[in-house]
């Protein structure tokens, strides 16, 4: 005998979310405007670094290993400034929501972002939430077909619009431009404007609140950020039940505020009630306080039924206290921890960045032979000595070597020890350094050594400490 298990996967349930106009509504249409336009807008911002680099404002520079932001350029060594800013995201991340919940996933999630896009065509081409569900709910027809093809379209023409941008980060975006269109792009570029378009237009159209609900770990961790103090979205239900329709019957004056329009239920984009208390498909965008809002003003009753309320306060308004003031909420000391680590991590990145020199070098001594025995019995070690130039153009390098024994100082390819180094490039030089014959740093088996080079231009130096290896006898 076979026992029957439930599914742990709800087949989706289309959202038809309504519109909504309100605070809340207008601060999203602001963030979505403002954060699309950087994506797009981004690529095709120019800088002026000089002749021989990049003039794309942000570029991240596969081919050649660079991150060009703005002023800033990044080489592969250097990638703790990208590990840094991660951190500092992530510790950003925990302090919005110990403040304030889920405010990431609510207003700048890109799901949420785009969704928000999708959603405005949809209503754009279909009608609001009663003509959407109609049309669902109706037979195929030439209508329904034309509707549909028209969103679809335009769904992903967005999601066209959106993987283009995207490898536009990573070449120069008018180049790039001019050989998509002419189909001389690289074919790795096709693919992924491929990838990012059917991508795009699934996720935004068809697993909006899924990708939410199954994909994103977050809802998962956000518990383990939020407490009793942290402002959420949330409903007064010590205000608004019992609930009813408040007709005038007997007994209506015993109900609450909520006079069970749905309307919150309504203009959620996850489909969720936020009576039924906290939950983890809620991301906390505030619509619904928009919904209720509106609601609570058309029948004369004071907002704020459904709003941003920390659980802790619960019990003092009960007792027809005041909530504590929101700074009390924010200023915590778990939050000030997050804010000392958030700004410790940022003025670190800050002070590298400042101190970090024009010029680098590396030395890797070769030691396959350690060292070699010239005909007149001079000992000669040679040593790979990488440069790196971060200026613009480029410069001239001097190679030079100190000791406590006299030691001479050969540089491969050149007469007189100088080295030119193309601009933002570094360079591979190999250096012979030399002890004369029956000195003390022949005969010894090591000897201390620094080798330097000098850009000659600005007189800045760089050096690295080594040895060098002698005979032993």
């Amino acid at each position: 005998m076979t026992t029957k298990t439930d599914s742990l996967y709800a087949p989706r349930e289309p959202v038809f979310p309504r519109r909504v106009s309100g605070y809340f509504r207008t601060l999203k249409w602001w963030i979505m405007a403002v954060t699309l336009a950087i994506y797009y807008v981004t690529p095709w911002i120019r800088w002026d670094r000089g002749p021989a680099l990049p003039d794309q404002a942000v570029l991240v520079d596969l081919a050649d290993r660079r991150f060009y932001f703005f002023w800033i350029e990044i080489w592969p060594h250097e990638f703790y400034f990208v590990a840094g800013l991660l951190i500092m995201a992530g510790l950003g991340l925990f302090l919005f929501t110990a403040a304030l919940g889920r405010v990431w996933c609510g207003y700048t999630c890109p799901q949420t972002v785009w969704t928000d896009l999708f959603i405005l065509v949809e209503r754009w081409i279909e009608g609001d939430r009663n003509a959407r569900v109609r049309l669902h709910n109706a037979p195929w027809s030439v209508r329904k077909a034309r509707l549909r093809a028209t969103k679809w379209t335009v769904w992903m023409l967005i999601g066209l619009a959106t993987g283009g941008a995207w490898v536009f980060y990573f070449t120069d975006a008018p180049t790039l431009a001019q050989d998509l269109l002419t189909f001389d792009a690289a074919p790795v570029a096709y693919m992924t404007i491929a990838t990012l378009t059917a991508t795009t237009f699934v996720f935004g159209g068809f697993m909006r609140e899924q990708v939410c609900i199954y994909m994103c770990p977050w809802p998962r961790i956000q518990g383990a950020m939020m407490d009793e103090d942290t402002l959420t979205v949330a409903y007064r239900d010590w205000r608004g039940e019992p609930r009813g329709k408040h007709r005038k019957a007997a007994g209506a004056e015993a109900l609450g505020d909520c006079i069970d329009c749905n309307a919150c239920v309504n203009v959620c984009p996850m489909g969720i009630d936020i009576r039924d208390g906290q939950q983890m498909a809620c991301i906390t965008c505030a619509l619904c306080i928009d919904a209720c809002d509106d609601v609570m003003a058309k029948t004369g009753r004071d907002r704020g039924l459904i709003d941003y309320l920390a659980l802790s306060d619960a019990p003092r308004e009960i007792a027809g206290g005041k909530p504590k003031p929101i700074w009390q909420h924010v200023l915590r000391p778990r939050n000030v921890v997050y804010t000392a680590l958030w700004a410790a991590v940022g003025l670190g990145l800050l002070f590298a960045l400042f101190i970090r020199p024009e010029i680098e070098m590396t030395v890797a001594p070769v030691r396959n032979p350690t060292f070699v025995t010239l005909s007149d019995g001079t000992i000669r070690n040679a040593y790979d000595v990488r440069i790196r130039n971060k200026h613009g153009e480029a410069r001239e390098f001097a190679i030079s070597a100190t000791a406590e024994a006299p030691l001479s100082v050969e540089v491969e390819g050149s007469v007189d020890g100088k080295v030119e180094v193309s601009a933002d490039t570094q360079a591979m030089q190999r250096v012979y350094v030399s002890a004369p014959p029956e000195s003390t740093a022949a005969s010894a088996e090591r000897t201390d050594l620094r080798l330097w080079v000098q850009e000659l231009q600005s007189g800045a130096r760089a050096s690295v400490s080594t040895t060098f290896n002698g005979s032993g006898q």
